[in-house]
C-alpha cells in the first residue's frame, strides 16, 4: 500500500478548504521586486470610509489586503448571512466603491451565491480591487461558477499579483506551476509562491516548500523544504502538516522522525485533510511512529474515501478484502476498489481485476478481469503488467498466446517487478507452471 501524493496543493486557501488540487510547495527565491499595479484599492483612509463601510471590512475584508491585517479573515470564516447584510447596507450608501463590491462579492461567493457574487466581481475587478481579482481570476481558470477562461483568470491574477496581493501571487504561482492561462514556467512559479510566502500565507509557504523538495524552479534543497513547511505548519495549515509529515517519515535531508509524522498527520486529520486521514490511516495499519490499531486506521481511511479520495477507497478495500480491522466482505471490497480504479487509483484496478478473475464477492468473470486488468497495464502499472502475462499464458478468457504474455512480463520485469522477472524466465526456459501470486499492490 501506497502513501497518498503529500502535497496537496490548493489554488485558493480562502474559500476550498476541503478540496485538494494536488499543489507543488517550493522554496524561497532571492531578489523579488514587486510594482503596483495601476487601479490598485488602496484602504479608504479612515476620514472617508463611513462605520457602514467599516463594519462590512470587519465582515469580509481578507487579512492579505493592505490596511485590514488585522481585521480581515479567511473566506471559510466568513458569517456569510451577516457579511451580506452588513454588506448591502454599505454598498447602497457607498455604490461605487470596488471595495465594498469585492467584499460583498466574497460573502456571496462563501455562501455558494455565484450568480449574485459574480457581476459585482466583475465591476470590483475592473475597479481594481485586489480580492474580486484573486478570486474572480481563480473562478476563470477553474470554471467555478463561470465559463472556463483560464487566459483572463490569469490576467485578473497578475494584476492582483503584481499589486502585492498574496492570494493572487499564491494563485498566479499556481497558474505558472500548472500551465493554466500561462505558458509553464516553475522558475515564475516559484516567485511567486515566494511573493506569497514571504507575507505569511501558509498555503502559499507550504507550495514553495514543495518547490524546493521537488527542486522545480529552484535547486532541489530538503532542508530549505522543511523550513517553509514548518512556517506553515506554525499556522496550522494542514497541507503543510501533511508535507512535512511526508518529509519526516521519509527521512529527507534529516533524520526520520516517524513519530512528529503520526502527530502531523493527525493534526491535520483533524481538520478533516483527507490526505492527512489517508496517510494516518497507513501509519496506524502498519505501526510505523505510532501502535498498530487497524480499527483506528479503517476509520481513518473511510474518512478520506468518504471525501472521494481514490487512494483511500483503494486502502479500505485492502482491509475489508482481508478482514483486517473490519469484518471480510468482498462485495464492500469490490465496490470500493471500483469507485477507487473509476478515480483513476491504478493499484485498484489491479485488485478490481483479480476479484473478478478469481469470484470474489462476485461471480467469476474473465471480461471483467481482463478489462481492468488491461486498463491498469495500459497505465504501466508493473502488477497489472504481470496479471495480463498471466491472463494471455493461462488463456483465462482470452486466446492463450504465449508471445504476447512473455511481452507483458517483459514490460513489467523492465520496472523491476520480482515476479514478473520470475514468470518470463520461467517461461524463456520452456517451464509450463502456472503464474504463481498474483499479488494484490500494496
Amino acid at each position: 500500500m501506497l502513501l497518498a501524493l503529500l502535497d496537496c496543493r490548493k489554488r485558493l486557501e480562502t474559500w476550498e478548504k476541503a478540496l485538494s488540487k494536488s499543489l507543488i510547495v517550493r522554496g524561497p527565491l532571492a531578489g523579488l521586486s514587486l510594482v503596483l499595479a495601476a487601479g490598485l484599492a488602496l484602504p479608504v483612509p479612515a476620514a472617508l470610509a463611513g462605520p457602514a463601510f467599516d463594519a462590512c471590512a470587519a465582515a469580509a475584508a481578507s487579512q492579505y489586503e493592505p490596511g485590514f491585517e488585522t481585521i480581515g479573515r479567511e473566506t471559510w470564516d466568513i458569517d456569510t448571512t451577516k457579511a451580506i447584510e452588513l454588506c448591502s447596507k454599505a454598498l447602497r450608501e457607498e455604490p461605487d466603491s470596488a471595495q465594498v463590491k469585492g467584499w460583498l462579492a466574497r460573502a456571496y461567493f462563501a455562501n455558494g451565491d455565484t450568480e449574485d457574487a459574480v457581476p459585482l466581481f466583475e465591476e470590483a475587478s475592473a475597479g481594481g480591487h485586489v480580492v474580486a481579482l484573486a478570486i474572480y481570476g481563480d473562478m476563470l481558470t477553474t470554471g467555478d461558477g463561470v465559463d472556463q477562461d483560464m487566459e483572463r483568470g490569469a490576467q485578473l491574477l497578475t494584476e492582483g499579483a503584481e499589486a502585492g496581493f498574496a492570494m493572487a501571487q499564491n494563485s498566479l504561482g499556481l497558474s505558472y506551476d500548472f500551465g493554466e492561462g500561462v505558458e509553464q514556467d516553475y522558475t515564475e512559479a516559484a516567485r511567486w509562491y515566494r511573493a506569497a510566502a514571504e507575507q505569511g500565507m501558509p498555503k502559499a509557504q507550504s507550495n514553495l516548500g514543495l518547490m524546493y523538495q521537488d527542486g522545480l524552479g529552484v535547486p532541489r534543497d530538503y532542508v530549505a523544504a522543511a523550513a517553509w513547511f514548518e512556517r506553515a505548519v506554525d499556522q496550522g495549515d494542514p497541507s503543510a502538516q501533511v508535507n512535512l509529515g511526508k518529509v519526516l517519515q521519509d527521512g529527507l535531508g534529516q533524520k526520520a522522525d516517524p513519530e512528529r509524522a503520526v502527530e502531523l498527520y493527525t493534526l491535520a486529520a483533524n481538520q478533516g485533510d483527507r490526505f492527512g486521514q489517508n496517510n494516518l490511516g497507513f501509519m496506524l495499519e502498519n505501526g510505523i511512529g505510532t501502535e498498530v490499531d487497524l480499527e483506528a486506521a479503517a476509520e481513518n481511511y473511510r474518512l478520506a474515501a468518504d471525501q472521494g479520495m481514490a487512494l483511500a477507497k483503494h486502502n479500505l478495500a485492502l482491509l475489508y478484502e482481508d478482514g483486517r480491522g473490519v469484518k471480510q466482505n468482498y462485495k464492500e471490497a469490490l465496490d470500493l476498489y471500483t469507485e477507487a480504479a473509476e478515480g483513476g487509483e491504478m493499484r485498484a484496478a489491479v485488485n478490481l481485476g483479480l476479484l473478478y478473475l478469481d469470484g470474489l464477492g462476485t461471480d467469476v468473470n474473465y471480461d471483467e478481469a481482463l478489462h481492468w486488468t488491461q486498463i491498469a497495464a495500459d497505465a504501466g502499472q508493473p502488477i497489472g503488467l504481470n496479471n495480463l502475462g498471466h491472463i494471455y499464458e493461462n488463456g483465462l478468457g482470452v486466446t492463450a498466446d504465449l508471445d504476447l504474455a512473455k511481452s507483458y512480463y517483459q514490460a513489467a520485469a523492465d520496472q523491476g517487478y520480482q515476479l514478473a522477472v520470475d514468470n518470463l524466465a520461467r517461461l524463456n526456459a520452456g517451464g509450463t507452471t502456472p503464474a504463481v501470486g498474483k499479488t494484490k499492490t500494496k
